[in-house]
């Protein structure tokens, strides 16, 4: 099947699971998010925050890094969405981001578990575990992470995916059912499902590897994208549309160094229409 974006024209249905979903644009969400600028509240690791701050102002966000557990509470009740990473968490973030998670789920607002390094120590898996209870809106996570909290083991070396996006895929839906949210496996091509229908979104160049944090803030873009919208089309329109300014920004750089300020540009300057003739989203 020739890559399509979610809609070719106007807004046309999908067959998802015996019923028909109406999938809009990718630049649908994108304008929501640009003219929504919701307050995305971040748990993240330390050396993804400024990153994650300048992407989710790029996108239009208002960002956030709260983490101290005497204002988590406090402050997600005035967010408009929440991203957990547990890259650098430790005993008492975990317990910050229950709190904050338990304050986003009452007012069913979005948030976004990332599961970083899961595999890599019993500390990691315990803390999942425990998060995953309280249902993510959106689990976006590599092959070996996501294979990890479905269960099913994982090849990852430390917080990389030993894995590919493929033998992922059971997983993911087997995970997504569980917990009832969206699952988002990052790789050269995405895969993302709710456990019914799923996209694979083919956007993005390879030195996007190369630039430590560029996955930890991806999880705002998609909290970003979530606020007032359907978290799966949601989270496809998100992967698509990072994809789509990371391939740009390649056209403007020469290598890592040079490429997340391009990106950041590319970001900021996106356009709806370039969004939309440029994604590569296929049902899967």
């Amino acid at each position: 099947m020739p890559p399509v974006s979610i809609v070719t024209a106007g807004v046309s249905p999908f067959p998802c699971a015996g019923r028909e979903r109406q999938l809009k644009e990718p630049s649908h969400y994108l304008t929501s998010a640009r003219t929504r600028c919701p307050l995305v509240h971040n748990i993240t690791n330390y050396v993804a925050m400024n990153t994650m701050a300048n992407v989710l102002l790029a996108v239009g966000a208002s960002p956030a890094m709260v983490h101290a557990r005497e204002e988590v509470a406090e402050f997600a009740a005035i967010s408009d969405a929440l991203t957990v990473n547990i890259g650098t968490a430790d005993t008492a973030w975990y317990a910050a981001m229950e709190d904050a998670v338990t304050v986003m789920a009452r007012a069913d607002r979005p948030w976004v578990l990332d599961p970083v390094g899961v595999g890599a120590t019993r500390f990691r898996q315990d803390g999942c575990a425990r998060l995953l209870a309280l249902r993510p809106t959106v689990i976006r996570g590599n092959a070996s992470e996501i294979m990890t909290l479905a269960g099913l083991g994982g090849a990852a070396r430390g917080v990389d995916s030993g894995d590919e996006v493929d033998a992922a895929e059971a997983a993911a839906r087997e995970l997504a059912v569980r917990t009832g949210g969206v699952v988002a496996v990052s790789g050269p091509v995405d895969f993302v499902t709710d456990g019914k229908a799923a996209f694979r979104v083919g956007n993005g160049v390879p030195v996007m590897a190369q630039v430590t944090t560029m996955g930890c803030s991806l999880n705002g873009v998609i909290a970003a994208f979530c606020v007032g919208q359907p978290a799966l089309e949601a989270t496809v329109a998100a992967l698509a549309a990072y994809g789509v300014a990371g391939e740009q920004a390649a056209s403007n750089s020469s290598g890592p160094g040079s490429f997340f300020p391009a990106f950041l540009d590319a970001l900021t300057a996106l356009t709806p229409e370039d969004l939309d003739a440029q994604a590569r989203v296929t049902p899967a």
